[in-house]
């Protein structure tokens, strides 16, 4: 998978009118904006994104005016175009076409009332919108009207500072981050996604301001962080998250990993650093969202895991497991998705130690069996975990478990074309089991499915309907049960 952290400003796309070359309806809106007479411009983030060559679907349009209506009478009678929904209490209105999603707002100020976080909002020019947005490299705006067509309106430098690589507010600090705090997690994610350096005055009004995100709802703090575990090296913004003082606030499971000990001579890793360099590496192998959070989560139960051992230092048993039971409890106070998204995190920590423990002994079809059948269609992403949580910095001994874990991929791979086990079920069922023993639902079923099933993980009964009516009937007739009927 190819990527380019290392995003720089292309000199070669300087012009802005390429970039409305390539959204052909921005000709439409333009037009249309000239029939109601009113200014009309491309703004924020696509333009950010052209010129640090980013892919981009989100378009936002501002105009001097009524922007619903400018919506309306562009979505009217074009061919492709979703239905418009409107907000008009914050003069706002969107529609899909094609590729693109397009939100259209009329440039409007804001101002806020002491404690409230509801601003008065009211018409403005296009210098006032812009000067009420976050940062300087958001303010862009591309004129859309005829005479200003591909006009670039830049009153902050936002350009500059992108050819700086640097996070600014357009306004002080102090006013951009009260009026909305949410704006202090947003910078931490632009300088994580984006590779930004945060402008030293701005970085001031964020430590001085960083609690006020106790002001903000959980779901849109959670919307910034998995936005900033989307970044090309999301640990950049965990790193900030910390020096903000904010790691304990949002997620205090992670800071408790912070700091090593020694006792005897004897230490143990600092487990913050080592998770964020697994999630790194991670980062380097996949864009799952979810398999980050796994990455991010791995060793969250060491704290509470750890002992000291005279004979072989620190240890952290069960950690693996005591983890996947902490897994809901973030996943409610982050309000994650408590579904599938939290069933698939908590079963790769739960896992994770499961491949580093049989590349320590020899590899068995029976402990190769239980892991696909755990693992089921998430073993390329357990093992993908695994190889990152080698962090090391032993070269040797990255290498050995690295050549350890393909001796295992091989015999995952032999032993699933071999017996097709992953997400493997018996092929005799409670209800069939009940039949044959004429028995209603009960312990005694429970019993039997399990043993059947423990007996095909460990290659002692095929998983044949054959070979499991034989093993389950001589296993009922020992504890004295006789088939009442066969199957």
């Amino acid at each position: 998978m190819s990527r380019k952290f290392l995003l720089s400003v292309s000199e070669t796309r300087m012009d802005p009118k390429r970039i409305l070359d390539q959204i052909p309806l921005l000709k439409r809106i333009g037009r249309v904006a000239d029939q109601m007479g009113i200014e009309a411009y491309l703004v924020g983030g696509v333009v950010r994104d052209h010129w640090l060559q980013r892919a981009s679907h989100d378009v936002d349009i501002v105009c001097v005016g009524n922007g619903v209506e400018l919506a309306q009478r562009v979505a009217e009678g074009l061919e492709g175009a979703g239905p418009v929904s409107e907000f008009r209490r914050f003069g706002t209105a969107a529609f899909r076409h094609a590729r693109w999603a397009l939100e259209f707002v009329g440039a409007r100020k804001e101002s806020y009332t002491q404690g409230s976080r509801h601003p008065q909002i009211s018409p403005s020019t296009l210098f006032q919108d812009q000067a009420r947005r976050d940062f300087t490299i958001n303010t862009l705006a591309v004129g859309l009207n005829a005479d200003r067509w591909g006009q670039l309106v830049d009153p902050f430098n936002g350009l500059e500072d992108l050819r700086k690589r640097t996070l600014r507010t357009p306004l002080d600090p102090n006013a951009t981050f009260v009026d909305d705090p949410l704006r202090i997690l947003r910078a931490v994610r632009f300088a994580a996604q984006l590779n930004l350096r945060i402008d030293p005055a701005t970085w001031t009004g964020l430590k001085l301001h960083a609690e006020a995100i106790r002001t903000i709802s959980q779901e849109r703090i959670t919307g910034e962080i998995n936005k900033l575990m989307a970044a090309p090296i999301p640990s950049k913004g965990w790193v900030l998250l910390d020096q903000l003082g904010l790691l304990a606030l949002i997620l205090p499971e992670l800071d408790a990993l912070k700091g090593t000990e020694t006792i005897q001579g004897r230490s143990h890793k600092d487990n913050f650093w080592h998770t964020l360099a697994v999630l790194d590496g991670i980062a380097k192998r996949s864009d799952k969202l979810w398999l980050r959070w796994a990455a991010l989560l791995h060793d969250i139960a060491k704290p509470r895991t750890k002992r000291f051992d005279p004979a072989v230092g620190f240890t952290f048993h069960g950690h693996e497991e005591l983890g996947a039971r902490m897994v809901p409890r973030i996943f409610r106070r982050l309000k994650l998705s408590l579904h599938a998204p939290m069933v698939y995190v908590q079963k790769l920590v739960r896992l994770h130690m499961r491949p580093i423990a049989l590349v320590q002994e020899q590899v068995t079809d029976a402990a190769v069996r239980r892991l696909l059948y755990e693992s089921g269609d998430d073993v390329e992403d357990l093992m993908a975990l695994c190889r990152a949580d080698i962090t090391s910095k032993n070269e040797a001994k990255v290498g050995q478990y690295l050549n350890n874990f393909d001796q295992v991929e091989r015999k995952m791979k032999a032993v699933e074309a071999k017996d097709s086990l992953r997400n493997f079920q018996p092929v005799l069922t409670g209800r069939d089991i009940m039949s044959l023993f004429g028995l209603p639902p009960g312990e005694r079923i429970g019993e039997l499915k399990n043993a059947l099933k423990e007996a095909v993980l460990e290659g002692t009964v095929k998983n044949t309907r054959e070979a499991a009516l034989d093993y389950v009937i001589t296993l009922g007739k020992a504890r004295g049960l006789r088939a009442a009927a066969a199957l």
